[in-house]
């Protein structure tokens, strides 16, 4: 089976559980991903804003498609799984 590439951006925080809920979801599925701890980087924080609209994370961002929490059958739908 061939796994298809996306282009996948986990934003969020250490302290976040949800956060951690995606990313062990995306590992889970072999999906590989970008984190971006919007805590510590303020460059970070202002793209995951401009991008989402939000200042709450998580927000996951699938190909340009922006995911806010953890929304497991958008994330499904999204990535194909």
């Amino acid at each position: 089976m061939t796994e298809s590439k996306h282009n996948v951006i986990i934003y969020g925080t250490s302290s976040c559980p949800w956060c951690t809920v995606v990313k062990n979801f995306l590992k889970q599925n072999h999906v590989e991903f970008t984190e971006k701890d919007v805590g510590k980087d303020h460059a970070a924080a202002k793209e995951m804003i401009e991008k989402s609209g939000q200042m709450g994370v998580p927000v996951t961002d699938i190909d340009g498609n922006i995911i806010i929490g953890f929304d497991k059958k958008k994330i499904e739908e999204t990535l194909g799984l």
